[in-house]
């Protein structure tokens, strides 16, 4: 048990519990006393919380999901802010922004279940990528007044993330590798399967 004393692998875990934090079922819960993941799609992110409680309270449920959305930005953001702060290396912080999507989309505290892994991915990106965040969060903003289908949008997001950080960073300072980003890019790909799969059909719901 000697490892748990490393810095790095106390990180890594705090990360990955911080992660898992599933601020929308708490927030849904306390302010309106609904179970989230018992409705809609089940995810734990704000798009879900918006579309299950703007049935009964419109602008309590804009509120909570905007609040949803900062805390789910802000959990991967502050565990790297501090693992920089205290030194630790770029490799260090790039496991970290991994284990906290891992965290949001796996929740140790929902039986390995949870979101969709954008808002905390968005966190961590601008943490790590500002300049390719900025550039997704415009491609989604755009996204989702012309379609207003979330799922679409985030995609989108996610695809010029990534293709973005191949042309302004060909090559990720200190790692020499794009593994991190294309990790992250993997497991939010992977956690919208089924909203692909709606979309195909036709069946996906649009957010407004």
């Amino acid at each position: 048990m000697d490892f748990l004393l490393n810095t790095n692998v106390q990180f890594y875990i705090i990360a990955y519990l911080v992660g898992g934090i599933p601020f929308g079922l708490i927030l849904a819960k306390y302010f309106a006393k609904v179970d989230i993941t018992e409705a809609g799609s089940g995810s734990i992110g704000a798009t879900n919380v918006l579309r299950v409680l703007k049935e009964e309270n419109p602008k309590l449920a804009k509120k909570i999901a905007i609040a949803t959305l900062a805390c789910d930005v802000l959990k991967g953001i502050l565990v790297l802010s501090i693992a920089k702060f205290i030194g630790l290396s770029v490799e260090t912080l790039w496991a970290i922004a991994i284990l906290s999507v891992v965290g949001h989309c796996y929740s140790p505290y929902l039986k390995f279940e949870g979101g969709k892994g954008v808002a905390t991915g968005m966190g961590v990106f601008f943490f790590m990528l500002p300049i390719e965040t900025i550039l997704a969060l415009v491609v989604w903003a755009i996204a989702v007044k012309i379609s207003k289908v979330s799922s679409v949008s985030s995609l989108l997001a996610l695809l010029t993330l990534v293709f973005s950080s191949f042309v302004i960073h060909p090559s990720i300072s200190v790692i020499q590798t794009h593994a991190p980003i294309l990790i992250i890019g993997f497991i939010i790909l992977y956690k919208h399967i089924p909203n692909i799969m709606r979309l195909f059909r036709g069946k996906e719901k649009r957010v407004v």
